[in-house]
């Protein structure tokens, strides 16, 4: 799927929103990704996933025995994952702030891990979700996303692999443009601000 083709899916549905938003990662952009309405459409997250899976080398595809996602992000494109790779997915939640497996979630020692979520901008919570992973056994051989916001520039300690990389943008809040400053600041990520 070329890039053309995944921002299609992302306009038409609605996912690809301009204005001022307050990201995840604390920085602030003109532009925001809402995932969750590129993924409500279960065809079309197939087609991403079954998209983002062909990405990755074949030789890693066959290693990985397990996805995990972090939530609320990830939750989708983590088990449309699984099943494009035919293996299970799960995903760490942060009920006290840190990241960890609950729900009866699993994994064995030395499970070959596939981390991944929806959008990467400076990868922090990727970190934090691949840290509680290890944290639980796992080796996380490989990242994905949908999505890589960071210009190229996000380290995850592992191969990362993302379906489209886009280069909107970010700014720290003493130094956002006027046009910018001039708007109200919308947050509408999931992660709660430091």
């Amino acid at each position: 799927m070329q890039e053309d083709a995944v921002l299609a899916e992302f306009r038409a549905s609605k996912a690809l929103l301009e204005g001022h938003f307050l990201l995840s990662s604390g920085r602030h952009s003109a532009h925001y990704l809402q995932c969750a309405r590129v993924l409500m459409n279960p065809e079309r997250a197939a087609r991403l996933a079954t998209a983002l899976a062909a990405k990755l080398p074949h030789d890693l595809r066959r290693q990985i025995a397990k996805v995990v996602s972090p939530a609320m992000g990830g939750v989708i494109i983590g088990q449309e994952m699984g099943r494009a790779l035919q293996v299970d997915a799960m995903f760490v939640e942060r009920p006290t702030g840190t990241f960890e497996l609950r729900r009866g979630f699993a994994l064995e020692p030395g499970d070959k891990v596939l981390m991944v979520e929806d959008v990467v901008t400076t990868g922090k919570s990727s970190r934090e979700a691949i840290a509680a992973i290890e944290e639980a056994g796992g080796e996380v051989i490989a990242a994905a996303a949908l999505v890589d916001r960071s210009g190229g520039g996000v380290d995850l300690g592992v191969p990362f692999t993302a379906l489209v990389a886009l280069n909107f943008p970010t700014y720290d809040a003493e130094a956002l443009p006027p046009e910018l400053a001039a708007q109200p600041a919308i947050k509408p990520g999931s992660r709660a601000q430091p």
